[in-house]
């Protein structure tokens, strides 16, 4: 008879894991089923604004400056938007794209200590929001995944793998509510894309593991098309 790891007296592997989330747990009684509403991608009108540079400069430069903050304050912390629209009843979310090839979702890094939800709407807002001195309202949902970089290397794994003790990285996704209706200004250096759910699906090659994960992700809640 199979036992599980809570039976045998551990949280889990690998046993001693000195890593810990900073994220608050969730103490409130479970939502068994959430309901999500869409808008069509026509109610939205986007704009354009000043390019927005990455921090580094090359791959290499990313993974140098993650190292050298590691060693200063640990684990660094991520978190992305999940903005999600519709065309013809279809479910679409919303990704930056850079060039031909790579795609992103809205999002960055947190600064130490800050709040994991706020920093995503002053995320948000610094790359999508628009320039004519409105506030954004950005609801931010659900966490609907957790992603860990075990390495100063480019693998993510949807768990902390055996024998990581302190993840380089930690990812965390949200689903973001959007309103009714709602400006949003684009770098110019990049396209903002609206991806149908069945694209995105089984498709690693195309979008990465992060991204091509997110209709499984999505499954779980109940869109209403309006």
């Amino acid at each position: 008879m199979a036992t599980t790891a809570r039976q045998q007296g551990g949280a889990g592997w690998p046993k001693g894991s000195s890593y810990s989330h900073r994220y608050p747990v969730a103490t409130s009684s479970m939502s068994i089923e959430r309901t999500i509403n869409l808008y069509p991608l026509t109610n939205y009108t986007f704009g354009t604004k000043d390019p927005l540079y990455e921090k580094d400069a090359s791959v290499a430069a990313r993974f140098q400056r993650m190292r050298e903050e590691f060693d200063k304050i640990g684990t660094r912390r991520t978190v992305e938007g999940v903005l999600i629209v519709h065309e013809h009843g279809l479910p679409h979310v919303l990704l930056l794209q850079l060039g031909t090839t790579f795609f992103k979702l809205p999002g960055g890094e947190l600064k130490p200590g800050e709040d994991e939800s706020e920093g995503l709407k002053r995320l948000l807002t610094e790359t999508l929001g628009r320039q004519d001195g409105v506030q954004q309202d950005w609801i931010v949902e659900d966490v609907i995944g957790n992603w860990y970089r075990p390495n100063f290397e480019p693998p993510q794994y949807p768990y902390v793998p055996a024998h990581i003790t302190k993840p380089k990285e930690h990812k965390r996704l949200y689903m973001v509510q959007l309103g009714e209706k709602a400006l949003f200004a684009v770098p110019r250096n990049y396209k903002l894309v609206a991806a149908p759910l069945f694209e995105l699906y089984d498709n690693a090659p195309g979008y990465g593991p992060i991204i091509s994960s997110l209709p499984q992700l999505l499954s779980r809640f109940n869109f209403i098309y309006n």
